[in-house]
């Protein structure tokens, strides 16, 4: 099934819709529109790292340290966040914290990014649950170890990702 997407205001942080399409046209031509990403942390301040599947439209196959995608039409960002961690990672009921707001662009995505952070507690929101079509692995990672791995531009890790975590840990 092709979603329907929220399309934004291109470079405009306000998160103004201007329209939809379906998710295919907006990869296909690299449509404005909104994106979620979840950082999650466990008691410790481990990152929970995965590995996304060969079948993800974009990025296959890459690390990343965030569960998120698109904003859906009608959908708010803290809802779509929200959908996001409980279908990738099966963590439901986690409040959000905002971390971050800015546009992401490169040659597969353009996106207003809403970037959030969540903390796992395991007897609180259960085992994570990986979505099988969308994360092949994973595991909890010191963050020093996240940034020497992340210092390595062999590594594959979404490039979006990276952009994310050099904002966020830029004075680590």
């Amino acid at each position: 099934m092709d979603e329907i997407v929220a399309l934004y205001d291109d470079g405009d942080l306000t998160g103004r819709v201007t329209g939809t399409a379906p998710r295919s046209q907006v990869r296909a031509a690299n449509l404005p529109h909104g994106a979620t990403a979840v950082l999650l942390r466990d008691a410790t301040d481990r990152v929970y790292v995965h590995r996304r599947t060969s079948t993800k439209d974009i990025f296959p196959d890459m690390h990343d340290a965030f569960a998120g995608g698109v904003v859906l039409a009608g959908e708010d960002p803290v809802e779509a966040a929200r959908r996001e961690l409980a279908e990738e990672l099966g963590v439901a009921g986690a409040p959000l914290q905002p971390l971050l707001r800015f546009w992401y662009r490169d040659t597969h995505a353009n996106y207003l990014a809403y970037v959030f952070e969540a903390r796992y507690d395991p007897r609180r929101y259960g085992p994570i649950v990986h979505q099988p079509t969308e994360v092949a692995d994973g595991w909890w990672m010191e963050q020093a170890e996240l940034l020497a791995r992340l210092a390595d531009p062999q590594w594959p890790f979404v490039p979006d990702g990276r952009a994310v975590l050099r904002r966020l840990f830029a004075g680590a």
